[in-house]
Order: structure tokens, then C-alpha cells, then sequence
């Protein structure tokens, strides 16, 4: 993937989310809890895709697709 983009970003955030993925990720600060957040979530993303050819072929599936 090389080497991230950062940029600079002034948000409005709402501190209860974020010290609630502090707690969840034990992240020693704001922007290591955000970045976990963010990456998780681009990795489930992923999961997503690579699981949509399976679509209907699991039995017993009952679950809404994408997974919740």
C-alpha cells in the first residue's frame, strides 16, 4: 500500500465515541483510537467483498446481506 496520506484534519468530534474506542481499543490517545477505528472499518469492508461470491451458497443464511 506504501506509505499513508496524511493529512491534516480539524473535526468536531463527539467525545463520547471517542473515549468510548480509547477504552475499546486501549489506544493512549485520540487519534490512535480514531486511526484503529477508521482501519477497522476499511477491513471489514474488505471482508465484505471477499465474502459477497458466497452470497446464498452458506446454508442455513439467514441473515440480511451485507452482515450486520
Amino acid at each position: 500500500m506504501g506509505e499513508p496520506a496524511l493529512k491534516h484534519k480539524h473535526l468536531k468530534l463527539d467525545q463520547r465515541k471517542i473515549d468510548f474506542a480509547k477504552r475499546y481499543f486501549g489506544a493512549r490517545s485520540e487519534r490512535e483510537a480514531i486511526d484503529k477505528a477508521l482501519a477497522l472499518l476499511m477491513e471489514d469492508e474488505h471482508l465484505v467483498k471477499a465474502m459477497k461470491p458466497l452470497k446464498g451458497i452458506l446454508k442455513g443464511d439467514k441473515q440480511p446481506w451485507p452482515y450486520q
